[in-house]
């Protein structure tokens, strides 16, 4: 597989995934249920389904006033954003046979 379909794949999955947990999440408030531990919710969104966190938080409106996750979560985004543009940016090394 190639890789960049492969990378695509995965940061399709899990912000996919970051949007389901805070649909989870937000029902399981509601019902008083055991919750999705906030620890969860930010992994997900570090190992790259930043977006999908933030959708799901507006979507679902949940998680919105807990400045952790209103702050935080555009934070991680940012920071993911960062790293792409500076690794595109990077110099391609001249490799010699």
């Amino acid at each position: 597989m190639n890789s960049l379909v492969f990378l695509l794949t995965y940061l399709a999955v899990v912000n996919i995934a970051g949007l389901i947990l805070m649909g989870m999440d937000k029902r399981k408030a509601r019902l008083g249920a055991f919750r999705i531990p906030e620890l969860t919710l930010f992994t997900v969104a570090v190992i790259g389904g930043s977006l999908g966190s933030i959708a799901g938080m507006y979507v679902f409106r949940h998680k919105t006033r807990v400045k952790r996750f209103k702050f935080g979560l555009p934070a991680i985004l940012i920071l993911q954003l960062a790293a792409v543009v500076f690794l595109i940016l990077q110099p391609v090394p001249i490799r010699f046979l």
